[in-house]
């Protein structure tokens, strides 16, 4: 168990799941968090991340800090995707490395499985097969970002270990049209939909394509249990085992709205990968189990949004 006086960096504190991984630890009583805004902090900047760590001596580090957006963002920004995210990663977790960080862990993405992968996805597929287009850019990063960690951790017998966490949503997750994901983005439509009186909210794809989805609380509740207990090399996917089609995902999304009007789903746009179900054996076999149903992390979501988004 991790000293609860022990210097912990969390970077990307301020997005969805950092700010839940900062909350967790908050919560369990960790005094010594911390935290830097992307102005205290620029970790595109070698030079200044270096100087952090010689500076700051953290012990521990929770690398969350990354680009992440919807199907459409990362269609038309691969080159982004890929250039910010490796740039983020390579200078926090060489930094991490040359001031002999204790402990690092390093949030990868189920998008980074093959496209054509088995169902569901277990551990030993990574990097089976081709990743899906649509998202290519970002999953090209994550699995850089993943490897240096193992690589780092077999080279030089550190602790830098990788987490595969399935999509999340939740509370702080961004709700901007062009660059959410989907729950954020079809929690914010079908809103405006409901506030305009719009007789229908236009959907891409065909909604038959399926996504396993984590309420971002339990995933910051793993991140705690892995930094403590978890030490070895290989990663483990995060996830909740079960999945939902985009189709039954948007009517959910509708009854919590309340919306009255209709949708529909454009089938001259892309669906993505047919289905995204990850194997979470290993990790509920070791002790770790997700604890938010689906319909109570929506509508604490949906109140979330309520709360902090003015339309």
């Amino acid at each position: 168990m991790i000293d609860k006086k022990a210097k912990i960096y969390i970077a990307g504190h301020g997005g969805m799941v950092g700010s839940a991984i900062t909350n967790k630890f908050s919560n369990e009583g960790y005094s010594h968090l911390i935290l830097k805004t992307r102005r205290e902090l620029d970790l595109f900047d070698q030079q200044d991340v270096e100087d952090f760590f010689k500076t700051e001596k953290p012990e521990y580090v929770m690398l969350a800090a990354a680009k992440v957006g919807g199907i459409k963002e990362n269609m038309t920004h691969q080159a982004d995707f890929i250039y910010e995210n490796i740039q983020i990663q390579n200078n926090v977790i060489w930094s991490a490395h040359l001031h002999n960080v204790k402990k690092l862990l390093f949030l990868g993405s189920s998008c980074i499985y093959p496209r054509e992968c088995p169902q569901p996805m277990k551990e030993e597929y990574f990097m089976n097969g081709k990743v899906e287009p649509t998202n290519e850019g970002y999953a090209i990063a994550k699995i850089a970002g993943m490897k240096l960690c193992e690589k780092i951790s077999s080279q030089y017998s550190q602790n830098f270990i990788s987490c595969m966490p399935t999509n999340i949503y939740g509370p702080n997750d961004n709700f901007k049209d062009d660059s959410a994901h989907v729950i954020p983005s079809l929690i914010r439509r079908i809103h405006q939909a409901k506030i305009n009186n719009d007789k229908e909210v236009i959907i891409w794809g065909s909604g038959n394509s399926r996504r396993e989805f984590l309420f971002v609380d339990d995933l910051a509740d793993a991140v705690y249990w892995l930094i403590n207990t978890y030490d070895k090399n290989e990663f483990l996917n995060i996830g909740t085992g079960e999945d939902v089609s985009i189709k039954e995902l948007a009517f959910e999304i509708k009854k919590i709205v309340e919306y009255k009007g209709s949708l529909a789903f454009d089938t001259t746009k892309p669906d993505g990968m047919p289905k995204k179900l990850l194997d979470v054996k290993k990790i509920n076999n070791l002790g770790w189990k997700y604890k938010t149903s689906f319909k109570t992390g929506l509508e604490a979501t949906y109140k979330w949004f309520l709360a902090h988004n003015n339309l």
